[in-house]
């Protein structure tokens, strides 16, 4: 197992949503933290807040992960200020809406380079100095959107499986070659964050009528809170798990994919029409009352 008190992390997008929930917990818990985002602002209040619950270190720490200058700065700092550091959390990320012709390459590079680089280049940047631990733990952050891939998400999918191939095989790299450093990838369901609300629209996408419906989706769907998925993030990192699924959604649509490789997205479709049309009818009820 990985223990968590006396340990030290680098978390990464931890101005907000699972980020920041999940450095607060660690902190609980009795680990050090170097906290990273480009919201330089809600980095500060994340700090002040953690120091208010926790007498931990914390070092903050802005940062670009779509830049690899900044991420072996980050990680060159972060192991300065916590010469034991020995849990990495690569979870900074961003969304993308729109169909694959909607969106140009400019955007889809963009996001690439933030939720698939940026995970790659922080595991590159800190496994020289977790690989030198007594036991270490790499936390990737992909998405249930990495394992189902649903119209409309073509780029913020393609990027989540790759997180879940890359991790995958990485975690048994390590196994064979006797590391000390173990890896979970996580796979989020419907987590109440503000990444929906701050993604970006294709380019190709005009309605904005589109765009606030697809919110509105997400936030209904999006039932599990930061602070419980931090917690079950934790719990696997001291039980070593492999694959973190977060949040009843994410277990069943992991198990629809497994059933139906081929057709899970049929099912989830009438499931999807059957919410929206009780939805409807409940909110029209409340609307006459």
């Amino acid at each position: 197992m990985t223990a968590i008190s006396g340990s030290a992390a680098a978390v990464t997008g931890a101005a907000s949503g699972i980020g920041r929930a999940l450095a607060h917990e660690l902190a609980l818990r009795g680990c050090d933290l170097a906290i990273a985002d480009r919201d330089e602002a809600g980095l500060q209040a994340a700090a002040a807040e953690i120091a208010k619950a926790s007498p931990r270190k914390v070092t903050v720490h802005r940062l670009d992960v779509s830049e690899p200058d900044q991420i072996t700065a980050f990680a060159q700092a972060a192991v300065t200020a916590h010469r034991s550091l020995n849990i990495v959390v690569n979870n900074a990320g961003v969304a993308l809406l729109g169909e694959f012709g909607e969106i140009d390459q400019a955007q889809m590079e963009w996001l690439f380079n933030i939720n698939f680089w940026g995970v790659v280049h922080g595991t590159r940047a800190f496994l020289p100095q977790l690989s030198r631990q007594r036991e270490a733990h790499i936390v990737n952050i992909s998405s249930i959107f990495g394992i189902i891939a649903p119209p409309g998400q073509s780029a913020y999918c393609a990027a989540k499986f790759a997180v879940r191939g890359f991790s995958e095989s990485l975690r048994h790299e390590l196994a064979v070659a006797n590391s000390p450093v173990r890896l979970s990838v996580v796979h989020p369901g419907g987590v109440a964050t503000s990444i929906a609300r701050n993604s970006r629209a294709g380019a190709g996408v005009t309605d904005n009528a589109r765009r606030a419906e697809s919110i509105e989706r997400f936030d209904a769907l999006a039932r599990t809170t930061p602070t419980a998925a931090a917690q079950r993030i934790i719990a696997g990192i001291e039980k070593n798990q492999p694959r973190i699924l977060i949040g009843k959604d994410a277990y069943f649509m992991d198990l629809l994919q497994r059933f139906r490789p081929a057709r899970y997205w049929k099912t989830m479709q009438r499931m999807m029409e059957k919410t929206a049309a009780r939805r409807i009818a409940r909110d029209a009820a409340r609307a006459s009352q």
